[in-house]
């Protein structure tokens, strides 16, 4: 007998040893896919059930189950879960009557309580909300209400004024202006404080929000692409429920205090924060704008536990003076994506043993990944079982064609392991992808078919990646009329028709360049002046300023005849 025990534990002890050698993330991996499948198994209870469950309807849920815990503190200010419900009430019984089921509207808002407040009203509603970057101006942000058919605009009282252009156009297309303040802005502006103040709390029928297909849209993010101007990514109620499971995914409970810096228009706060923070039950510390100087003392002040970042925002926090108390602070866990591998090794040693959580997915994507192992410099991480799940291949791309590598049957080719390729996602019923609003031009652009077998179809992340021989998945570079700054995309065909516009420029070519220290890639704008012109660079300044959003304004400008010019002499005078 005790020869058989001493056998079995010979052999478990060999089995963990051969496991910590062979596979030294087996049990990490095991518990994150565990997760991954349950909730998985979740979404599927609710596809199939007769009353599909939505984030809107988890947030009226929590409501009920804790209406009185924390869910937003802003500005030192705690709102309740039943406090946040009954504002979200007012709003959707002043709409009541002005918009119906399926109906698009606009919200053009910075970060406050109101902006969930009239985002969860009008989903009472049955209406899907499209949310506008507050950085873009002029014709981009016209461009936006034309590509989803929104006819009713929700704006801040702080953002008015970036309406001044456009404000009689939207007018002459029919399209309502309401304006959170308590007295009307200006003629043709209303005023929707007052409004909601008057209103009752009582909620709408529940059936005005009833959904019957998870694949319906609920959201419009707006994101730069080759086009040019921004493009309408469909949000559905499947994939806001999808990412809305991040933190729960990555462990969190609904203990975890959320730091969230980020802006609400992108998918990351608003569809992985705030919907987390729903799922969680837990609470969400909002901040309007992100502050180096008081991240940690924000953090200390509210009990922070998991804070949202992008690559840069970080950087930012390293670049701080040195402080005695940066350790000093509750913060377990960090979610976002953009981590640079030295500014994460800076960011641990400075600030403590922070769980850095790094998230890979575009808004319109099908594909996301999550580096749950927490390797420093890697964007996500697969194996065996989380490929059966999630289809996607990395093939050889060629950089000065810009487009796949297709052997002479015309299919792609897949790059070995540790070699760059382009990152492409199957399109299929598990991961379908439903595209933009407005031309079935820019879905179709996204899709790569016939890649692997005649009729299949993948999506073009238009990122460059690899995959190394221990299954860690990292990003390399972005391909195509698209770069990457300030935690931005920018569309390089968009900028150069906006410098195009300035008269004394008669050709103009964008691109991004690395500046050393800094996360992707600044605006190089190389122009040819007329020749009967001159270079007008407050002109160029003032323009570019009026019509670009700050992170597409392009930090350099070459201009080509005056450099060849230089060139020349130069060689001249080395020569001479």
């Amino acid at each position: 007998m005790l020869s058989w025990i001493a056998a079995l534990l010979s052999w478990i002890l060999s089995a963990h040893l051969a496991q910590r050698l062979c596979f030294p993330h087996f049990w990490k991996d095991a518990l994150f896919l565990m997760r991954v499948i349950r909730y998985g198994a979740r979404l599927e209870i609710y596809r199939r059930s007769s009353r599909v469950v939505t984030v809107v309807d988890r947030f009226v849920q929590q409501a009920q189950r804790i209406p009185d815990k924390a869910f937003l503190i802003y500005e030192g200010v705690a709102y309740t879960y039943g406090e946040l419900e009954q504002r979200s009430n007012r709003v959707a019984r002043v709409f009541r009557d002005a918009v119906k089921e399926g109906d698009t509207v606009a919200l053009l808002m910075s970060n406050e309580p109101d902006f969930l407040s009239v985002w969860f009203g009008f989903c009472k509603l049955g209406c899907a909300v499209a949310f506008l970057n507050t950085n873009i101006r002029s014709r981009s942000l016209l461009h936006c209400f034309s590509c989803c058919g929104a006819e009713l605009l929700v704006v801040g009282a702080d953002l008015l004024e970036t309406l001044e252009d456009i404000l009689p156009s939207l007018q002459e297309d029919g399209i309502t202006v309401w304006c959170m303040t308590r007295e009307s802005p200006r003629p043709g502006v209303h005023s929707l404080l007052d409004q909601m103040e008057e209103a009752s709390q009582e909620p709408v029928a529940a059936e005005r929000r009833s959904v019957r297909c998870l694949r319906s849209p609920t959201l419009y993010i707006f994101t730069s692409g080759t086009t040019g101007l921004p493009k309408a990514a469909v949000i559905t109620h499947l994939q806001a429920l999808k990412a809305a499971g991040g933190f729960w995914v990555y462990g969190a409970t609904g203990s975890d205090v959320i730091y969230t810096p980020l802006p609400l228009y992108h998918s990351a706060a608003s569809l992985v924060g705030i919907g987390g923070t729903i799922e969680l039950g837990a609470t969400c510390v909002l901040k309007k704008k992100f502050s180096a100087s008081q991240f940690w003392h924000d953090c200390r002040k509210h009990n922070v536990t998991i804070f949202q970042y992008i690559g840069e925002l970080c950087r930012y926090l390293c670049n701080q003076p040195t402080a005695e108390n940066e350790k000093d602070h509750r913060v377990l866990m960090g979610v976002g994506n953009g981590l640079r591998q030295d500014v994460w090794r800076e960011f641990l040693r400075r600030f403590g043993d922070i769980r850095m959580c790094e998230i890979y997915g575009s808004t319109e994507g099908n594909l996301c990944f999550m580096n749950h192992i927490g390797k420093i410099g890697a964007v996500g991480r697969s194996n065996f079982f989380y490929k059966l799940i999630f289809k996607y291949d990395l093939v050889k791309y060629d950089l000065v064609r810009e487009e796949p590598v297709r052997d002479h049957s015309g299919f792609c080719q897949h790059v070995q392991k540790g070699e760059t390729g382009l990152l492409l996602s199957k399109i299929c019923s598990q991961s379908p992808f439903f595209g933009y609003a407005g031309s079935k031009q820019l879905t179709e652009r996204k899709i790569l078919r016939d890649v692997f077998v005649t009729g299949d179809a993948y999506f073009n992340t238009g990122d460059l990646m690899a995959e190394d021989e221990d299954d860690f998945i990292c990003f390399r570079d972005r391909v195509g009329d698209t770069f990457r700054w300030k935690g931005e995309n920018v569309a390089t065909t968009e900028v150069t028709e906006i410098l195009g516009l300035v008269d004394f420029i008669q050709e103009a070519s964008v691109y991004g360049v690395q500046v050393p220290g800094n996360e992707g890639r600044a605006g190089m704008a190389a122009v040819i002046v007329r020749p009967e012109c001159t270079f007008d660079g407050k002109k160029l300044f003032s323009h570019v300023l009026r019509e670009l959003p700050s992170y597409a304004r392009p930090l350099f400008i070459r201009l080509q005849r005056l450099l060849a010019l230089r060139v020349q002499l130069l060689l001249m005078n080395r020569f001479s």
